[in-house]
């Protein structure tokens, strides 16, 4: 990066801090309600763990398809920005909101009728009635958080993180007592385990919702671009624009995520000690991967600026910027995973068997820490570009196509080597990621060697 001037380059990184910090805190504030869930539900008994795990299972990929669809508009609302076409926000934003409400609905249907696939995938039949009423309690909620998410995409463009982190806080400092009443039943509430979780984060979720309506209305930072729903802008055309961006980057992250939660059902019918291992091990790698992915956000906002003023100078630097600081999260989430793997477990739990096995797979877990850093920051960067149709079938190909078909054959076969158990999905977690790394690269090569338009 020797042709970039220093200066500008620290100021690039000042930028990107700023902005990615707030998502990073919003982002884990919003993975430690997974926590909690995690760690209050398995307090009742291992099974109403494995019942919240095998939940989350299905409905984090639900949430984060609706992520990656509306996340596309971050990247559009910035390069108008970059442009200084600021009538054209609070439109685009109609769009956006529109296209989420939508999408809450049916997610929220989508999560009432889980009972088939349940059956399908032979889940403990002990644990499906558990799994079935927390994921209709939490369904409530998915309006809500769509909402959210099509808010956060506004704020993001405009460069103003904050509410994303502040509003998560509160979200999740609310979750905790709520999680307490409905869980262990207080304030003459029946006591609904596990499944109390479900309703909690349904409240939280439209709690969020509330504060954000009322932040992006009032705060003075908004005052040039101020939304108002009247009159409600009704574009079919931007719509299908916004789609056709969005549902590839839904589809990106539904295919990374829904491979660790097929493997968690995979596991489900290894009991609930097993599953518990898994989903410590998923749980906290989690909660890592919001680093690198938030700075993936915020390199997709520097490089929509960039595009919509014409400066490619400061588009490459933005990238080379934002690389250079995901592969120093790689590095640092290596040691750490190696250093406490033994230490981690004992934060959800004090089962000797689920403590063991999460030990052992945090291991495995640290393998693909530099993979997963590159190619969520490539996937960031080309979101940049309103580039996501190639990146999906690119992505598809990697987690369905190498690290699903090789975790399998490790973990549950003998065709290679001697039936590895959980520890083969996870080797197959590493080589998926790995190709998608290098294949979200040498797209983003080509894409800076492009002309910018």
């Amino acid at each position: 990066m020797s042709s970039v001037p220093r200066q500008l380059s620290r100021q690039e990184l000042s930028a990107q801090l700023k902005l990615a910090l707030p998502i990073f805190g919003g982002q884990l504030a919003q993975s430690a309600n997974g926590f909690v869930d995690t760690v209050m539900a398995g307090r009742v008994s291992a099974l109403d763990l494995a019942a919240v795990a095998v939940g989350a299972s299905i409905w984090v990929p639900v949430y984060l398809f609706m992520t990656g669809m509306l996340m596309s508009a971050t990247s559009v609302l910035a390069r108008h920005v970059g442009a200084k076409q600021l009538e054209r926000i609070n439109p685009l934003v109609h769009q956006v909101v529109t296209i989420a409400v939508v999408a809450g609905i049916l997610s929220a249907i989508l999560l009432c009728n889980t009972g088939p696939l349940l059956e399908f995938m032979d889940v403990d039949q002990t644990m499906r009635p558990l799994v079935v009423d927390y994921l209709i309690g939490l369904s409530w909620g998915m309006p809500g958080v769509a909402l959210v998410l099509a808010l956060r995409s506004y704020t993001e463009a405009l460069s103003h993180t904050r509410p994303v982190l502040w509003i998560s806080v509160i979200g999740l400092l609310v979750n905790i007592p709520i999680n307490y009443v409905l869980i262990y039943g207080k304030l003459g509430i029946p006591a609904m385990g596990g499944v109390g979780c479900g309703w909690a984060t349904a409240i939280v979720m439209w709690l969020m919702a509330a504060m954000m309506l009322v932040y992006v209305h009032r705060h003075r930072v908004y005052r040039n671009v101020r939304l108002s729903i009247s009159p409600w802008h009704w574009e079919p055309k931007t719509i299908a624009y916004l789609l056709k961006l969005g549902l590839p980057v839904g589809m990106t992250i539904f295919f990374e995520v829904s491979v660790f939660c097929i493997i968690a059902l995979f596991i489900s019918q290894a009991g609930a000690e097993i599953v518990a291992g898994h989903q410590l091990t998923l749980n906290f790698t989690s909660l890592v991967f919001m680093l690198p992915l938030s700075f993936a956000l915020a390199a997709t906002t520097r490089v929509g600026l960039a595009r919509g003023a014409r400066d490619p100078e400061g588009l490459l630097r933005a990238v080379k910027v934002s690389f250079k600081i995901t592969l120093c999260i790689g590095c640092s989430a290596i040691v750490v995973l190696v250093l406490l793997r033994n230490w981690i477990p004992l934060i959800y739990t004090d089962n000797a068997e689920v403590i063991a096995l999460a030990s052992y797979l945090l291991l495995f877990a640290a393998l693909y820490q530099i993979s997963d850093a590159i190619q969520v920051t490539a996937n960031g960067c080309l979101r940049g570009f309103e580039d996501t149709t190639i990146p999906m079938l690119l992505t598809l190909f990697a987690y369905w196509g190498v690290g699903l078909p090789l975790g399998y054959t490790l973990a549950m076969t003998n065709i290679l080597v001697p039936a590895m158990g959980p520890s083969g999905f996870w080797l197959g977690i590493f080589a998926g990621l790995s190709f998608a790394a290098l294949l979200l690269g040498l797209r983003l090569r080509w894409r800076l060697s492009q002309p910018l338009h």
